[in-house]
């Protein structure tokens, strides 16, 4: 239910124009509201003067359009609304157009408080957008223009210039993006509104041109790094990760497709490879490694013994992983602080079964969030694993989808994760009793791409939704829906 005070709130916005007027009475305490439920309800007349007349340093999403004691809607977590989105940006460029001696005549003074503008944390999925809708990359190319039109616009008189607003944005660049955005960064550096990254997704993007993008960013912002589809190879890598090692507080690093490149002497390679963890030694706030679909046989102990402080999110999918190098993770500092664990693609069912179980037992006290997908887990395997995967009392996600498992290995998974309290998703395979002619064993190719019997699978949902029912866990949701759900981030964990 909404509170006395919401209500209140949403009716003082029914008529905007008099809304407006009265915002220099209304005490400072009630703009967060106000522009949570203008926001709600597009009001963007209203939207636009409260970020003009914003009474504090600080306007932050993350902090006004999260579920409050007023209302329990958690806007984040939506697509956002295009029009409120723009009304931000008009304020902004209001605030902008506002020079500093003007600023101290407005009511309150409040012209001259805004010195940060979050908008990070925006919810993008790669879902098609709803044209009433804008994405995070609408939204910082949005600011972007708002940056670039603002230091095409000239300089204003001395004593009369706004004063610098910080705007932080979550930035996703590609090939088509990247000359767009390298222009906002660099208009940003003299301009009163100053872009300052904080998570940065960089996809299919050519090495001199993500060197160049890593130049422009402010070391003191940049939490996140991931370079996605770029196929660097050791050599290309080599020639970025100094740019990278120079964000001394960056928690989370994501690299994929690291791999040798066959047309180098192996020697090279080698050089390659120790320049890179020479360079990985110089992180003191990483807590977050991916290295997605990298070869990384036997290097497991190499690569991670440069790091200065314990990880406590790791994603090796697809590494071809040996049992010496779970062996190695299981020993290391790093188990005992892992909360997310991703190994999928790693064939788990012969020698590195042992492995894989002492490091679930190392991690056990930590872990929240743990993902195997396609991993050859048959139920043999899965029932030798189940006493020590049970002991991860924290946990609330288990991906397993694309493993040969049957709909008797799921009921005793299902049965024997009573005990966990806190898991909330599990997202299994098609039960191998559902197909048709299957070769045994099933490569991973066959499970997800021959059809199934949608009615013995309709038989095991049911079957599956009662077990739930019956021991009082209806709550939890068991789902072949690996598309549905979003990827835990390591930053909400």
């Amino acid at each position: 239910m909404h509170t006395l005070v919401f209500l209140s709130t949403r009716q003082v916005l029914q008529c905007q124009p008099a809304a407006c007027q009265a915002l220099p009475l209304l005490p400072r305490e009630l703009f967060p509201l106000l522009f949570k439920v203008a926001f709600m309800d597009k009001k963007t007349v209203v939207l636009q003067e409260l970020v003009h007349t914003w009474p504090f340093p600080l306007l932050s999403f993350q902090q006004l359009l999260q579920e409050c004691v007023h209302c329990s809607r958690a806007l984040l977590q939506e697509r956002l609304s295009t029009e409120s989105m723009q009304a931000v940006i008009l304020g902004l460029t209001a605030r902008l157009h506002t020079p500093e001696k003007e600023a101290g005549t407005q009511p309150l003074c409040r012209k001259h408080a805004l010195r940060v503008l979050d908008m990070t944390g925006l919810l993008d999925d790669g879902v098609e957008q709803d044209p009433a809708t804008m994405s995070m990359w609408d939204c910082t190319a949005a600011v972007a223009r708002t940056c670039i039109a603002q230091q095409q616009g000239g300089t204003a008189e001395p004593g009369l210039s706004p004063a610098p607003v910080e705007v932080r944005v979550d930035l996703r660049v590609n090939r088509a993006s990247y000359t767009f955005l390298r222009e906002a960064l660099q208009s940003s550096v003299d301009s009163p509104l100053r872009l300052c990254c904080r998570d940065l997704w960089a996809e299919d993007l050519p090495m001199r041109n993500t060197v160049a993008l890593l130049q422009l960013l402010d070391a003191g912002c940049l939490r996140r790094i991931d370079l996605r589809f770029n196929n660097l190879g050791l050599r290309g890598l080599s020639v970025i990760i100094p740019h990278v090692a120079r964000f001394q507080h960056l928690a989370s690093l994501r690299l994929h497709y690291v791999h040798g490149d066959s047309r180098q002497p192996s020697v090279d390679g080698e050089d390659n490879f120790r320049y890179f963890l020479a360079q990985m030694g110089r992180f003191i706030c990483l807590r977050e490694l991916s290295m997605g679909s990298s070869l990384l046989s036997g290097r497991l102990d190499q690569l991670l013994s440069t790091l200065q402080s314990p990880l406590e999110s790791l994603e090796l999918a697809f590494c071809a992983l040996l049992p010496e190098d779970l062996r190695f993770l299981a020993q290391s500092s790093h188990a005992a602080h892992l909360k997310k664990l991703d190994l999928s693609g790693n064939d788990l069912s012969g020698n590195q079964l042992t492995p894989f179980q002492g490091l679930l037992q190392a991690a056990a006290a930590t872990l929240l969030h743990l993902e195997l997908t396609e991993c050859q887990l048959a139920d043999a395997q899965l029932l030798a694993t189940l006493p020590t995967l049970t002991r991860c009392a924290s946990l609330r996600y288990l991906g397993l989808y694309g493993n040969p498992l049957s709909m008797a290995g799921l009921k005793e998974l299902l049965r024997d994760s009573v005990v966990q309290a806190e898991l909330r998703t599990v997202v299994h395979p098609f039960p191998v009793d559902c197909y048709e002619g299957l070769p045994w064993p099933p490569p991973a190719s066959v499970l997800l791409e021959a059809s199934i019997n949608e009615e013995k699978f309709a038989r095991v949902e049911a079957e599956l939704h009662q077990l739930l029912l019956a021991s009082g866990r209806a709550h939890v949701l068991w789902t072949t829906d690996i598309y549905g759900r979003l990827a835990a981030d390591y930053f909400s964990l």
